[in-house]
């Protein structure tokens, strides 16, 4: 079976830091570029960064300098680093593999920065 699962999610508290990780099953992530998006309450899905398959990045301009992505193609994994978090980065958080032809999407993992 197919599938991306996030974990890492919960909550924490502003300022803090929280590692997510991705996992694929049934497909190696090397022929993908790799991304992780949000969607806060009312919002709509938003990219915050990605990872090509040569391993650059790129990274939505709030989250500059705070979050880090990786992949490991040993684990087909892809992780986001978040630190010195903040109540706006509360949010479903999704990992996405994509290509020309193929886009898979995770089921999401729950982010909440609070007090």
């Amino acid at each position: 079976q197919v599938q991306l699962v996030e974990s890492g999610g919960g909550l924490v508290q502003p300022g803090g830091s929280v590692r997510l990780a991705c996992a694929a099953s049934g497909f190696s992530l090397d022929y993908y570029s790799l991304g992780w998006f949000r969607q806060a309450p009312g919002k709509e899905r938003e990219g915050v960064s990605c990872i090509t398959r040569g391993g650059i990045t790129d990274y939505q301009d709030s989250v500059k300098g705070r979050f880090t992505i990786s992949r490991d193609s040993a684990k087909s994994t892809v992780d986001l680093q978040m630190t010195s978090l903040k109540p706006e980065d509360t949010a479903v958080y999704y990992c996405r593999a994509y290509s020309l032809n193929r886009n898979y999407w995770g089921e999401g993992t729950q982010v909440n920065v609070s007090s």
